[in-house]
């Protein structure tokens, strides 16, 4: 299959993220299934000698079904260190594969992200202090008030399964810490503009901080302290938007795995956690290989699949591409609908 055709109607950059996890080899996988949308420009942002490697490699294990750098608009990065096996040097390339990949995106009108897996120690090492992608995404933008939303369409059914995270990628006893009024504010501004690109009064739930949302205070004073007043002050404000919470977090999600799996079940369109492992796992559970993280409020869409590097694995041959499909498909369907699409 050959992507180089330069008269295509919309552009996807793909940075291949920390060449020594299984990236390149997601990457090319997908980028040979006939899954992914076709009559799209799509540019990969790494480096060609590593993907030319990595085909070579996979090959001589048997793999057929993945796709041949000789026939990918591949942006070639030549980083200094990146012939160094080492985490500071894959760290680094990474990082320069994604600010690339960035600088690309904003400067092709239609166009959308979609972002190999990184290693945040490997950033460190590197001198790139960032928790994660989103946050480089949003400093590189701009843009203050950001989401790093999980999103997933139901094979069985067609639904799209959504979960907002409140706060992302920190420590566990800080999360009580950063969540305020304000924040949950910003968040369901956020969902409720993403939902509205596929209906126009959208169904929403919050879970709970606490155990049982804290149980009236006896399990946590969170809810009653200052929770539920945020939700009713902001649904005051936006009346068309059915919202439920702050809801028990053990149960939250278990209409999501009624609506995953039957089309006849009740559905919702999006659920906010308050971090990132309340909302991960069940997303992961239920949507298995089909989660795709995605950075609402950017300029453009960006998506990435749902898991990591995958150290362990990687050079086997074995990792699985399916999130890798479901990110560019999600990106794709996104930047194509009219009421996402924003003028960069």
């Amino acid at each position: 299959m050959n992507f180089q055709n330069t008269n295509k109607i919309l552009k996807v950059v793909l940075s291949v993220g920390d060449e020594s996890g299984i990236g390149p080899e997601v990457i090319l996988k997908a980028l040979y299934s006939n899954e992914i949308p076709e009559n799209i420009d799509y540019v990969l942002v790494g480096s060609k000698k590593n993907l030319q490697n990595t085909y070579k490699y996979l090959r001589s294990l048997g793999l057929e079904k993945i796709a041949n750098p000789k026939n990918l608009n591949i942006h070639d990065l030549k980083i200094s260190s990146s012939d160094n096996d080492t985490k500071s040097s894959y760290g680094d390339s990474s990082f320069q594969y994604l600010t690339k990949a960035i600088e690309i995106v904003k400067q092709s009108p239609n166009s959308a992200l979609v972002t190999g897996p990184i290693c945040k120690k490997s950033w460190s090492l590197a001198g790139h202090y960032f928790s994660g992608q989103t946050e480089v995404l949003a400093k590189s933008c701009g843009v203050k008030n950001v989401g790093m939303l999980f999103t997933a369409k139901s094979p069985i059914t067609g639904w799209r399964f959504n979960t907002l995270l409140a706060t992302t990628h920190i420590a566990l006893s800080e999360v009580p810490k950063k969540l305020t009024t304000e924040l949950i504010h910003s968040k369901l501004d956020l969902f409720k503009d993403f939902c509205n690109t596929y209906t126009d009064n959208p169904s929403l739930k919050v879970a709970g901080l606490n155990p049982h949302a804290g149980e009236e205070g006896i399990l946590g004073h969170e809810e009653r302290d200052w929770l539920n007043d945020a939700l009713i002050t902001w649904n005051k404000k936006n009346r068309g938007i059915e919202l439920l919470g702050p809801l028990s977090p053990d149960s939250c999600w278990n209409s999501s795995v009624k609506a995953w799996n039957n089309k006849n079940a009740e559905k919702h369109d999006g659920i906010l956690a308050m971090y990132h492992d309340q909302g991960l796992i069940p997303m992961k559970v239920i949507a298995l290989n089909y989660s795709v993280n995605t950075t609402i409020g950017l300029p453009f869409i960006r998506t990435s699949p749902d898991h990591g590097t995958g150290f362990d694995i990687a050079g086997k041959g074995i990792a699985q591409s399916q999130s890798m499909i479901e990110a560019i498909k999600a990106a794709v369907e996104m930047t194509n609908n009219s009421r996402l699409l924003n003028t960069h």
